[in-house]
C-alpha cells in the first residue's frame, strides 16, 4: 500500500502526529513531476461556464531537497485554453504553432519547470494564510546530450 495514500486509523488506535506548520515555497523557478492527476469538474462561476478540469499534484524540490506539493488546477475551457497550451508545451507533449490533442494518460510523471508566487488570503474563519500558485510553466527544452557527461 502506498504511503502517499496514507492508512485508515482503527477506532482503538493511538494517535500522535500533530502535523506542522505550513510553509510556503519561496517564489521562483522549479523543477516539477506531475505525481498525480484526477479528473474533475467544475461547476461554473459568474466568471466561467461549466466544465471538465485536471486536479493536479505537482512535486517540487524545497532549498533542503525535500519533496514539497503544490496543486494545480488546469480547466477545460476556452477562457483557460492558453493555461493548457502552457502546460503541455511545458512538458513537452505540444509544440509552439501546433495544436494538440493531449494525452492525459501521461501526464502523471511528466516534467517540466515552472514558477511559483506566494498567494496570500483568509480562511473561512478570517485567518490570514499563505500557499503557492503557479503562475506559469515554462516551454519544455529537451535536455542537451553533452559527451561524456551522463
Amino acid at each position: 500500500m502506498s504511503e502517499e495514500m496514507g492508512r485508515e486509523i482503527g477506532w482503538d488506535d493511538q494517535i500522535e502526529n500533530e502535523g506542522q506548520d505550513f510553509e510556503p515555497l519561496p517564489a521562483g523557478e522549479y523543477e516539477f513531476t506531475v505525481a498525480s492527476m484526477e479528473r474533475g469538474r467544475f461547476a461554473g462561476s459568474a466568471k466561467m461556464t461549466a466544465c471538465n478540469m485536471a486536479n493536479l499534484d505537482l512535486i517540487v524540490k524545497d532549498a533542503d531537497g525535500n519533496d514539497r506539493h503544490v496543486y494545480d488546477t488546469l480547466y477545460l475551457n476556452s477562457k483557460a485554453e492558453w493555461k493548457l497550451s502552457q502546460f503541455f508545451l511545458g512538458i513537452g507533449q505540444k509544440k509552439k504553432g501546433e495544436s494538440l490533442k493531449p494525452n492525459w494518460n501521461t501526464v502523471p510523471g511528466s516534467t517540466g519547470r515552472l514558477e511559483l508566487y506566494i498567494d496570500e488570503y483568509k480562511d473561512k474563519e478570517g485567518k490570514p494564510r499563505k500557499n503557492n500558485k503557479v503562475s506559469r510553466y515554462f516551454p519544455h527544452e529537451p535536455k542537451k546530450f553533452e559527451p561524456g557527461k551522463f
